[in-house]
């Protein structure tokens, strides 16, 4: 089981950055793959970055950039670092964790969050 609760989102005006952060609670975080993943209204989920067990990180291809993944040294943070905020970045953004590769790059973990809702406007 895992237990992930992410923070940070806010209203923010295009070209802010933002740093979003998930608190992990597991049993063992290198049984997971970890990450983060976004869904705009009416829009399928879509992978931002996953952390394998070693901490290695992929990125998806199409935010690769502006988008930074972190974990602290104990791995119960996650942190998305997002520069250059724009408009079609607006969306609920979720952190993951699944025991099968990809699964949070393909925005469908076994375990996520409640969500932080992250809305750019000017």
């Amino acid at each position: 089981q895992v237990q992930l609760v992410e923070s940070g989102g806010g209203s923010v005006q295009p070209g802010d950055s933002l740093r979003l952060s998930c608190a992990v609670s597991t049993d063992s975080t290198n049984r997971y793959y970890m990450g983060w993943f976004r869904q705009a209204p009416g829009k399928d989920p879509e992978g931002i970055a996953e952390v394998d067990a070693r901490g290695r990180t992929t990125y998806s291809s199409s935010v690769k950039g502006r988008f930074t993944f972190a974990q602290d040294s104990t791995k119960s943070v996650l942190f998305l670092q997002i520069n250059s905020l724009k408009s079609e970045d607006t969306a609920m953004y979720y952190c993951g964790a699944d025991s099968g590769t990809t699964m949070v790059l393909r925005g469908r973990p076994a375990f996520r969050g409640q969500g932080t809702q992250v809305t750019v406007s000017s």
